[in-house]
């Protein structure tokens, strides 16, 4: 059983996890992939730069921070997983996103992207077994799981997808 006690989640993530921890961990994974992938269908190529307000991020920037968190968050799994006890820096995600090249994308090939990478992050946890989800190591000065990480892919995702819908598309 792969669920998530809110508890063993770190505060600053909880918000993400809130959003999916009624579910297993691949259930909640595989879910969120496939409701961002329905709602990518929707967006037209030329909203692909709308912005709702100066200074925010783009749709296709927003697409890309997605998956740049995605990508580091699994990433932190993997070495949890492998007993990796160096603590891991933090990112900033508001340096990561004016240099992710997003814009000479289609959102056709950042939707595209995204499904291949959460199937390759279906296959890392997949991979994982009881003992090595429950693995702890550190980011950003904070203790967390290889589940609990497990958890704040697919809270993370979601949280997005909802701010896609309600301040981008709506």
């Amino acid at each position: 059983m792969t669920k998530v006690n809110l508890d063993s989640i770190p505060q600053f993530y909880r918000r993400y996890v809130e959003q999916v921890h009624h579910l297993e961990m691949k259930e909640a994974i595989v879910w969120s992939g496939e409701e961002m992938q329905k709602v990518l269908r929707t967006i037209p190529e030329n909203m692909g730069e709308y912005r709702y307000a100066p200074g925010k991020w783009s749709i296709k920037e927003l697409l890309q921070h997605m998956m740049d968190a995605e990508r580091i968050f699994a990433y932190r799994a993997l070495r949890f997983s492998r007993h990796d006890q160096t603590p891991l820096p933090g990112f900033e995600e508001n340096d990561y996103a004016p240099r992710a090249n997003a814009h000479s994308r289609t959102v056709e090939m950042l939707a595209m992207e995204m499904h291949r990478l959460r199937q390759t992050t279906i296959d890392l946890f997949e991979s994982f077994s009881p003992e090595m989800l429950a693995l702890e190591g550190t980011a950003s000065n904070t203790r967390m799981s290889v589940l609990a990480l497990g958890f704040i892919v697919p809270g993370h995702e979601t949280h997005h997808r909802k701010v896609l819908l309600e301040r981008y598309l709506a």
